[in-house]
């Protein structure tokens, strides 16, 4: 039986340029320990400062990530992009090393099925997943959009219209609209879990969930 990865087991960033570098600062930020590792000196350099540990390293050597201990990590990022073969070397040699759960970037989906085929755990696809998030935003019916697997998203907006000044029960959000409000902010307030008795207001603020369709639909009503 595989052992569970710990919540807070050290991370191994390989890449250090937008993606990498984010990733790499928001989990120094949250307390993880991170090893961000680059073969730009530039780039080693701009982020030593905001990151705890970073070192320069030609990733696509499997000795060079050897001799900084890339075997002992349950957890790897290839944040590497803008060379799809370098990206594969590396996640090929996180194979090789055999280092539990591998994440890797992809700029395209045959970029992507290459890094699946040689054992990327999770594939990610950053530029592609932003260019659809924005395409709902665009609209303006939406504040934020979060899309899942198999077509469920979690959307933040404004309530339409024939749902304001109503009990959530009596609206009947669920049977004409079929999605659900999960929470609800109101002016100066935090969010709360929304229940059949909240009523939402012009100034409120919703967390929605359902399918993209219907909540498209849910979002195009009169308001």
């Amino acid at each position: 039986m595989v052992d569970r990865i710990k919540h807070d087991a050290p991370v191994l960033i390989i890449g250090l340029g937008r993606f990498g570098a984010a990733c790499a600062g928001e989990l120094d930020r949250l307390d993880r320990e991170v090893l961000a590792i680059d073969a730009g000196a530039e780039l080693v350099q701009k982020w030593s400062e905001r990151i705890t540990h970073t070192v320069q390293a030609d990733a696509r050597n499997i000795e060079a990530l050897k001799q900084i201990g890339a075997q002992d990590f349950s957890i790897a990022v290839v944040a590497v992009g803008s060379s799809i073969e370098a990206s594969v070397l590396i996640t090929a040699n996180l194979v090789d090393l055999k280092i539990p759960q591998i994440w890797a970037k992809a700029v395209s989906q045959s970029h992507g099925k290459i890094l699946a085929r040689v054992g990327a755990n999770h594939v990610i696809y950053p530029e592609a997943e932003a260019g659809e998030r924005v395409a709902h935003l665009v609209s303006g019916r939406m504040l934020d959009f979060i899309q899942f697997d198999d077509d469920f998203a979690l959307v933040k907006m404004y309530p339409p219209k024939p749902i304001r000044g109503l009990p959530l029960g009596q609206s009947g959000v669920r049977s004409k609209y079929r999605i659900t409000v999960v929470g609800v902010k109101s002016p100066g307030k935090p969010f709360t879990y929304a229940t059949a008795e909240t009523v939402v207001t012009d100034h409120d603020l919703i967390i929605v969930s359902g399918t993209t369709a219907d909540i498209e639909k849910f979002a195009s009503l009169t308001n």
